[in-house]
């Protein structure tokens, strides 16, 4: 038992750090993440989204130094306990996503390791297993180190994870994973290759006969029912095909989709911001004058947002910026940048340079 406690632990401990660095390093997208989850039609617990961003600070912060006091034996019991009181919440959540097939992707590991909604579940479960056995065995976990070392590690590890997230959230994350970073390609990025597997889904056709509905069932093509009236149809996703690591990209303006024109562009600037009402505002006084350079230098520059072109000539006006608003979706542009505003500096679709407001002043054209 001793030595199976040994391996939960250090198997349990390293993966909550692990996981946790990985949304520390991305707290903004966990909270994106949260705010699915408290949307209505999943948890249904809308109040919660305003504090999104908190809850996700607070509960990554948490997970790394509850790994860490695994790790060091740092006040056993009352780690094994709130580990076993996250891993119940976490495991009820993504059973909950996974079996009404609410969340697609659950977080958990930020975009670094994407997986699905029974992934994440079976990942939970294998977990519970592992936290379980160490709470039986709990006597077993000691310290390695003498109390004031332990308390001087664990007091260090939080200083360090505040200090962290206080630069992510006012820069950008030092790693990026997603398929937006620098030097990637939008272009290459939405292509299918060829024999990607396609989706697989199974039709109910539902049909009145003579008076009598009748349901058949095919996987594809829209069957024949002799004196049949097609009343309906139902589609049931079997499979999942291939999805590009970009997607719902584009870039419309008053109905007129520009994204393939955009993206040939040689010097093209993006000031992304997914909300203008949710903007740091201040920021676009900054902007101007970077957009005004950039311009001078024989840029292009546009902006994009999911807000209306109300909000946006506003902006424009009121700022005297020399851009236009485009429209794309919000989600996508959340995905593309860290920063309400950001920055981006392209050539031909690969992404040159990405910023956060704060930094504007790394541009360099």
């Amino acid at each position: 038992m001793k030595y199976l406690v040994g391996f939960c632990r250090v198997f349990v401990g390293i993966l909550f750090i692990i996981s946790g660095l990985i949304k520390l390093n991305d707290p903004l997208g966990f909270s994106f993440k949260l705010e699915e989850y408290f949307s209505q039609g999943v948890l249904d617990l809308p109040f919660f989204m305003p504090y999104a961003l908190s809850i996700a600070i607070i509960v990554v912060i948490i997970e790394v130094l509850l790994g860490v006091m695994l790790l060091l034996g740092f006040w056993p019991k009352t780690t094994v306990w709130s580990l076993l009181g996250m891993i119940v919440f976490f495991t009820f959540l993504t059973w909950y996503s996974a079996y009404y097939n609410k969340v697609t992707d659950c977080g958990c590991f930020g975009d670094a390791i994407k997986l699905t909604p029974w992934e994440s579940f079976t990942k939970d479960v294998v977990l519970l297993v592992l936290i379980l056995v160490l709470f039986i065995g709990l006597r077993y976990i000691k310290p390695f180190l003498n109390n004031n070392t332990t308390r001087a590690i664990a007091a260090t590890s939080l200083v360090g994870c505040v200090i962290f997230c206080y630069y992510v959230l006012n820069h950008l994350p030092a790693k990026d994973f997603r398929p937006y970073k620098i030097s990637a390609n939008i272009q290459e990025g939405m292509e299918i290759p060829e024999n990607a597997p396609e989706a697989v889904y199974d039709y109910a056709w539902k049909f009145m006969v003579n008076g009598q509905e009748k349901i058949v069932t095919t996987s594809g093509d829209y069957p024949t029912v002799e004196n049949g009236e097609f009343v309906d149809v139902e589609t049931t996703l079997i499979q999942e095909g291939y999805e590009p690591p970009v997607h719902d990209f584009t870039i419309e303006r008053d109905g007129e989709d520009f994204t393939a024109q955009m993206l040939e562009e040689p010097k093209l600037v993006m000031v992304i911001a997914y909300d203008l009402a949710k903007s740091d505002l201040r920021a676009f006084l900054s902007i101007r004058k970077i957009t005004d350079k950039a311009i001078a230098k024989g840029y292009k520059v546009i902006g994009m947002s999911a807000s209306g072109n109300e909000i946006g000539n506003t902006i424009k006006e009121e700022y005297k910026l020399n851009f236009d608003f485009y429209f794309t979706d919000e989600t996508t542009l959340k995905t593309i940048v860290r920063s309400n505003p950001g920055v981006l500096v392209l050539n031909r679709g690969t992404i040159k340079q990405k910023v956060h407001y704060n930094d504007l002043e790394d541009l360099s054209f």
